[in-house]
């Protein structure tokens, strides 16, 4: 029966909730057919390559209070840091030089930076590296800003939902913050010709399995070009510190149901993954995902970049061991690449 619905995904590339929620429910049955079934239609579209992005963590400073997040405004016990604009671009320039063709910035929601000093960091880049993509991860900002920024030349943005049903978004989220403004930024995105990326947690406290059908449900209707999910982790600086973490095994068979429903996506094997599990990224691969980010950021930063505990920041998460990760993901039958791994519209 599992095995027969996986087959229909395959096909279809969309099941009913009521499907989804199956599948969710008993994937203790069926998680190497569809794991299977998932790296076979990557393979198909992507071929064996793994498209590595260099992340630039540029600040943990952040105006929300998320109550998951360990770089939220409120948790006082977290050393800040920012990069200067040329701090940015040093980072870029040494991920270039280690093969690198798309560059992530990311950060907290920091007033610090104005639309100007992102829209240098992008056109400076572009113009130094034409070839190279430039990705944002820069949260919730308005209309204006997010075409200055594309017409600066911003390729790509991330723009994690968290969770595509509101009462739920509201229990991880403070008044201040909008489910409404979330999905507006969404649409905002899309409109201006960004290749999209959206992205929930997977295992956040007061999550539901219906929620995870309900997410398959609604990154189809949103059809975004990039997906990004990653268990969650518990911080101890938060309100969410004693809660229990995601796990990697929920997390690799969302992934799979996600590489089936949109076929074409560029799907990370986030670092979250790689914490929970210390196999947990090769997992991500062999279920489905296609896409690395390396850490870029200075050494310093990197620790002080805590959205969750015990995150990996040393080894082979530092970019300059990217030979070692070759050697990982060699043993999954796939390989690194270092092109801009853009998204193919095909089935």
């Amino acid at each position: 029966m599992y095995n027969g619905l996986i087959d229909r995904l395959e096909r279809d590339c969309v099941l009913t909730f009521d499907e989804y929620l199956t599948l969710i429910e008993h994937r203790d049955e069926c998680r190497d057919y569809l794991a299977q079934k998932a790296a076979a239609v990557r393979d198909r579209i992507y071929g064996k390559r793994v498209f590595i992005r260099g992340l630039i963590e540029f600040s943990n400073y952040c105006k929300n209070n998320c109550y998951y997040c360990g770089i939220r405004a409120e948790n006082r016990n977290l050393q800040r840091y920012r990069l200067t604009v040329d701090e940015i671009l040093n980072c870029a320039d040494s991920g270039y030089s280690l093969g690198f063709r798309t560059f992530v910035l990311q950060g907290g929601e920091d007033t610090h930076y104005s639309d100007e000093d992102f829209c240098k960091v992008i056109t400076t880049i572009k113009q130094k590296y034409p070839e190279c993509a430039v990705t944002l991860s820069l949260g919730e900002r308005s209309f204006e800003s997010y075409k200055a920024l594309k017409e600066a030349g911003a390729d790509r943005y991330l723009l994690r939902h968290e969770t595509c049903n509101k009462e739920h978004y509201e229990k991880l989220h403070p008044a201040a913050m909008s489910y409404a403004n979330r999905m507006r930024c969404i649409d905002d995105l899309k409109s201006l010709g960004y290749q999209v990326g959206v992205g929930f947690m997977v295992g956040s406290p007061y999550q539901t399995n219906d929620d995870l059908a309900n997410e398959m449900l609604f990154i189809k209707q949103v059809n975004p070009q990039m997906v990004g999910i990653g268990p969650f982790i518990p911080h101890r600086d938060t309100p969410f510190g004693d809660r229990t973490a995601g796990t990697a095994e929920l997390t690799t068979f969302m992934l799979s149901l996600i590489r089936l429903t949109l076929p074409n996506v560029l799907l990370p094997a986030t670092t979250a993954l790689g914490t929970i599990d210390p196999m947990g990224r090769e997992k991500g691969i062999m279920a489905g995902a296609n896409v690395l980010m390396p850490n870029l950021s200075p050494a310093d930063a990197k620790s002080k970049y805590m959205l969750y505990d015990g995150k990996i920041c040393t080894g082979d998460e530092a970019a300059q061991c990217v030979e070692c990760l070759k050697l990982r993901i060699e043993k999954t039958g796939c390989h690194i690449v270092t092109d801009r791994g853009d998204y193919i519209n095909q089935r």
